[in-house]
Parts: C-alpha cells; structure tokens; sequence
C-alpha cells in the first residue's frame, strides 16, 4: 500500500489525477500502468496527459471531481467523490454509507 500510496502522491494527488489513478489500484487491484489507462480512458484523455496540471484542473473542475484549491459553485467533498464514483464506474465506501444513512 505504501508503494502504490508514493507514486500517486508523486503523479500530483489532487492537482492531477494521482488520487484517480490510486483509486483504481486499490478499488479493482490495478497495477499502475493499468490504472492510470483505465482513467486516461475514462476522462478520454492520453495517459501522458494525466499529469499536466492545468490541463486536468479543467477537466476537474468540468467533471465535478474536486480540485484542491475549491472553486466557487463547485463540488467539494462527498458531492465531488460522489461524482468521482460516476466517471470511474466504482464504489467509494463512504459515499455508499451516505447513501445508506439517506434511506433511513
């Protein structure tokens, strides 16, 4: 976990797609040449593309996935892994629980 953890922190976390990419790993047990095709895919995007900086904090912030600096009428949070959980066909744990806690 540590290793996987280092070289999405290192891909740019939330200012790129490094916490995508981990995602990936973890949800669906991915190494990583395979998750970060499987997100370059899905935001229809060049894998190469997947650390440049502006370029993903525009498709962020069009997608509703969260940016690290917030931006005004955007998702933060839950709304934000909520449509995280959307683009990349997954579960997130938490968001479940939210949904689970809405039922009651």
């Amino acid at each position: 976990m540590a290793v996987a953890h280092g070289l999405c922190s290192g891909m740019g976390g939330m200012r790129t797609t490094g916490d995508l990419v981990c995602r990936m790993q973890f949800a669906k047990n991915m190494k990583i040449d395979a998750a970060k095709k499987y997100v370059a895919d899905k935001l229809e995007i060049d894998p190469f593309q997947l650390t440049e900086e502006n370029f993903i904090r525009d498709i962020r912030d069009k997608e509703g996935l969260g940016v690290v600096t917030g931006q005004p009428n955007s998702p933060k949070g839950l709304p934000a892994k909520m449509n995280i959980e959307k683009v990349l066909g997954i579960t997130i744990s938490n968001c479940e629980h939210y949904r689970n806690q809405l039922k009651k």
